[in-house]
């Protein structure tokens, strides 16, 4: 297949064998367009840019190579994926990335065959890749499996570990390090790209394999000296010395806008049915798009933008987000407390400690990502009398349970985790969703838990868990801005375990737990059109729980209904459970227990998204009249 003149060629790509059909030296002009659909597609939606407009010549060269998708490609972290969704049949669904009822800002396996495995957390592709190259020669198959695994994603210890099981196994595996931001790599040029052909080449790997052979017939050390010999000549010219001790064959670097370099190496290490290589590819981020290259984050992440200036369009000026309430209140507890260190997994702007660490850089550390290495290096910190802030969104904190069960909560060590991103989070749907660490923290003997009901009480909560010092902690909030209140100069410590009450009522008690406190009092504005008045009460602790508070809630209203942002089996579980053991419900208490339904939401916006778990005002009001016996007026609210 070829365009005309007049057609652009990626008009004629509906999927990767169109791509293959090209001429091969329309390849370039095929990556320069795919590389401004990509631009305008992210104009329009946001997203991630930078990562994928540094692998668009890469995502050219494996489609035309591999047999997708009876070869199974895997992107890590999936978010460089854009050009590749594009090439996949995807292209006319692109400007509905990331909203209500599209296309998803990760690889996702329902949404297409060239997606095998979804990617949306970082460092997982070589995990998976083994587990595909097993099934396939346990099915005797002989298709190929790729991992293409970069933007920091080698920081992560999971990835050494399965690089290390699938050089054991000498499994058939093709693992591409898109070396886009580590800086691991040796300039690269035409002898780099000479020596990468050479070695990845059938030819040079045949000859090795009969040397290999050969040498049987040598006493043991005079092989190991010339298998070492060769593998550290290799590694003088070329790197990858790590690799190659982890049982991967090495073949970089190389250029990875280069078309003329990429694709004869990418051939050379599919026609070589041997063990586990690593092909080392060097990549710009940002790559060809001058506001990008031009950014400190190569537009890492984006809001829709101006493609000809490159300027983010910004929506009105409103309360600051939660995040930076949370960066500003640190670093003012820091400037009267020399103890307190920040830490995050690689996300410093994301968590706002960017802002701590040009405060304090030398109390500021960015692990990579590395949950579990970030959880107990915190541990040890703990251990000898600082005071770890431990910034991480909900949604990663989950990577580091075991290390929160095993080296803070039970040796009681007083971590501080600051848990950015709790609830639902909008565009980017599921798999960033903060829906599970008010659970998996409260089930912890001595853990205390926190949630911020506004902006003024993630201050307080910062404060807070400056003082506790005998136990771990934990605060959470949203993503997104506050509500809006006055902020005090300084949070003040809260009494552990005691919540509040905004407003008195008689007949429904809501009791709420984090973010949805504002919903909560618009419910209660709204019971008024039914003869009934609303107390509400913000828990701030789900652990210790405010005993109190919750048994005269039961005892002074005829509904109880908790309201949390996260999975069943949290807050709600834990009033439920003292309430059972406190006799409150043998007296007749109706209670209703909202929480995120039993099933993952897609992606839209937060209020849609919250609307459709079951967490806005209405819904309050439906499950309160419910509970009353008012199905009708139940169902009228529901509409």
């Amino acid at each position: 297949m070829t365009a005309s003149s007049k057609t652009p060629l990626l008009d004629t790509v509906q999927e990767p064998a169109d791509l293959r059909a090209l001429p091969r030296e329309q390849l370039g002009q095929l990556a320069s367009e795919l590389r401004q659909e990509t631009v305008d597609v992210v104009s329009v939606t946001g997203g991630h840019l930078g990562a994928g407009l540094g692998v668009v010549e890469l995502t050219v060269a494996l489609h035309r190579v591999f047999d997708t998708p009876r070869d199974r490609l895997i992107w890590d972290v999936g978010h460089q994926s854009y050009p590749h969704k594009i090439l996949t049949g995807r292209r006319a669904r692109m400007r509905t990335l990331r909203q209500a009822g599209g296309i998803s800002g990760f690889t996702k396996r329902s949404e297409s065959v060239y997606d095998p495995f979804g990617t949306a957390h970082s460092s997982t592709s070589i995990s998976a890749g083994v587990g595909f190259a097993v099934a396939r020669d346990l099915a005797a198959s002989k298709h190929h499996v790729v991992c293409v695994i970069g933007d920091g994603a080698m920081s992560a210890g999971m990835a050494y570990e399965a690089m290390n099981n699938a050089g054991a196994m000498k499994e058939r595996l093709i693992v591409i390090l898109n070396d886009n931001d580590m800086s691991i790599a040796p300039p690269v040029g035409a002898m780099s790209a000479y020596l990468a052909r050479l070695v990845s080449s059938q030819t040079y790997r045949g000859l090795r394999g009969k040397l290999k052979r050969l040498m049987q017939r040598f006493p043991r050390f005079f092989r190991v000296a010339a298998r070492r010999t060769e593998e550290y000549a290799r590694g003088f010219w070329m790197g990858g010395t790590l690799f190659e001790e982890l049982g991967f064959y090495y073949v970089g670097p190389i250029d990875g806008h280069n078309l003329d370099h990429l694709i004869p190496v990418l051939e050379n290490v599919r026609d070589t049915d041997t063990g586990p290589t690593l092909v080392h590819v060097v990549t710009k981020k940002g790559k060809g798009y001058a506001p990008a290259e031009a950014s400190s984050d190569k537009f890492h992440g984006v809001s829709k933008f101006n493609v000809l200036t490159g300027e983010q369009k910004k929506g009105a000026a409103g309360p600051p987000s939660y995040t930076k309430v949370f960066a500003d209140a640190l670093v003012r507890e820091a400037e009267r407390d020399e103890k307190i260190v920040g830490i995050t997994a690689a996300m410093p702007s994301g968590t706002g400690l960017d802002v701590f660490a040009k405060r304090f850089p030398q109390r500021f550390f960015d692990v990579g990502i590395a949950e579990q290495h970030a959880v107990t290096f915190a541990a040890g910190l703990a251990a000898e009398g600082y005071r770890p802030f431990a910034a991480i969104y909900s949604t990663f904190l989950q990577r580091g349970y075991d290390q929160i069960v095993h080296d803070v909560a039970i040796q009681s060590l007083p971590v501080r985790f600051a848990i950015d991103r709790a609830g639902l989070v909008g565009a980017d749907g599921p798999t960033h969703a903060g829906a599970f660490d008010t659970t998996f923290l409260t089930t912890l003997p001595g853990f205390v838990v926190m949630a911020a009901g506004d902006e003024a009480e993630l201050m307080h909560m910062v404060a807070t868990a400056r003082t506790i010092d005998d136990r771990p902690s934990a605060f959470r909030y949203p993503r997104g801005e506050g509500i809006g209140v006055a902020l005090p100069e300084i949070g003040e410590p809260l009494a552990l375990g005691k919540g509040r009450i905004l407003r008195e009522g008689s007949t429904v008690a809501i009791l709420n737990f984090g973010s949805r406190l504002a919903e909560c009092l618009k419910a209660a504005e709204k019971f008024s059109a039914y003869g009934l008045s609303a107390t509400v009460a913000d828990a701030r602790f789900a652990k210790p729980l405010d005993t109190d508070l919750v048994r005269r809630l039961a005892r002074e209203h005829e509904v109880l209904l908790t309201v949390e942002e996260g999975s069943a089996g949290g807050f709600g579980a834990h009033v439920l459970h003292f309430l059972a053991w406190d006799g409150q419900l043998d007296k007749g208490l109706k209670i209703r227990s909202l929480t995120l339904p039993d099933r993952f939401i897609d992606q839209d916006s937060p209020e849609r998204m919250y609307e459709a778990a079951g967490l806005d005002a209405k819904a309050m009001v439906a499950a309160a009249l419910s509970a009353l016996g008012r199905d009708r007026d139940a169902a009228a609210v529901r509409g």
